[in-house]
């Protein structure tokens, strides 16, 4: 990226990239602040909004839903299966299902639902922005009176955030059940001690930590792909803003999993 700077001596070429991180790292977070105060408003459900959040809703959530549980089962399955044939050969099957209900559970499928949501809904969705953007779209919005914010943003992020949570929310559930029939069987005799090693896992504190998690998670891949869309035109071509986009999301992602690893085990 400095090397595209000509003309310029290193510390310019330096300050012009820090300035342009800094730039776009406050306008995700003033974005944010507002699609925070549009959220909580009232106003921003009218009839068209409505119409277009319940659109975004359907085709963010429901053609992904099937595809990612059966994905969430089938590693459910395998990972169950290795952790406790391994456990076995050590003698610590005691620990096998504690083990994978943390790394599955807690850490790779939150993870993977927001990397999922962000590649099938909310990367193209902040492309789809952009050329709204650059087609005249925002203008025509304006001129009619309406807040394209309010109309074409707000239901794309809400449903990115819902896509996420949904995902993440079934895919444990199906992950819980896949590792005690992985374990235990069909039949409820493991029933009580699976419910008491749940019980220990599931801390008040790591349960906190793994529902801000999930939910920091999902306003990351909603909000990031759309300021890039929203923001980066005509700075730079549409490849180097999605790339510039992903990068940060991938940055923030790796920054709250890191925060919660030491929310749980520090």
């Amino acid at each position: 990226m400095i090397s595209r700077l000509p003309g310029l001596t290193l510390p310019e070429r330096v300050w012009n990239m820090a300035r342009r991180w800094a730039v776009a790292w406050w306008r995700i977070l003033y974005l944010g602040a507002v699609v925070l105060v549009l959220v909580l408003s009232p106003s921003s459900y009218g009839k068209g909004t409505r119409r277009a959040l319940a659109r975004h809703l359907y085709l963010d959530t429901a053609p992904v839903l099937l595809g990612f549980t059966v994905l969430a089962a089938l590693i459910s399955l395998v990972l169950t299966r290795i952790v406790v044939v391994t456990a076995l050969s050590y003698g610590l099957s005691r620990y096998a299902l504690e083990m994978v209900i943390r790394v599955l559970v807690l850490e790779l499928i939150p993870l993977t639902a927001a990397l999922f949501v962000a590649m099938r809904c909310t990367i193209p969705n902040g492309s789809q922005l952009s050329r709204l953007h650059q087609t005249g779209r925002f203008d025509a919005l304006r001129r009619q009176g309406s807040d394209p914010v309010r109309i074409e943003l707000l239901p794309r992020v809400i449903a990115g955030v819902f896509a996420c949570v949904t995902l993440a929310a079934l895919s444990c559930v199906v992950a819980l059940v896949l590792a005690y029939l992985g374990v235990y069987g069909f039949n409820l005799a493991g029933l009580p001690s699976y419910t008491r090693m749940f019980g220990q896992v599931f801390s008040p504190s790591v349960t906190m930590v793994f529902v801000l998690k999930t939910l920091f998670f999902s306003l990351a891949v909603a909000l990031i792909p759309m300021a890039a869309g929203l923001y980066d035109i005509g700075e730079r071509t549409q490849t180097d803003s999605e790339l510039g986009g992903l990068a940060r999301m991938f940055a923030v992602l790796l920054l709250i999993e890191v925060t919660s690893l030491m929310g749980n085990y520090y």
